[in-house]
């Protein structure tokens, strides 16, 4: 039987962000954007998520989360797949 593991609340308002700002940002149907999993390919996979999408995402990340983001905060491996994303996103929160 698998085991559900559970997230922390900061985890589970990182991945809610995310998924509302991929939907937005994108113009991707939300059906679609639930369904994403970690390994799921992003950048260079999705027609949509091109380089002027990642200027976009970022500034509206800023504004959800009231953070600036510097250049150094970002690598291009952030957008490779949603969990390193997230993992972006959760860096970001946790400051």
């Amino acid at each position: 039987m698998l085991k559900k593991v559970e997230k922390a609340p900061d985890e589970v308002i990182a991945e809610v962000t995310l998924r509302e700002l991929l939907a937005q940002v994108l113009g991707l149907a939300e059906g679609q954007v639930s369904g994403f999993a970690d390994s799921t390919a992003l950048f260079g996979a999705l027609p949509e998520f091109d380089s002027m999408a990642v200027a976009n995402f970022l500034t509206a990340l800023e504004e959800r989360l009231g953070a600036l983001i510097e250049d150094d905060d970002v690598d291009a491996e952030d957008f490779a797949s949603f969990g390193s994303l997230l993992a972006f996103v959760e860096r970001l929160q946790s400051r």
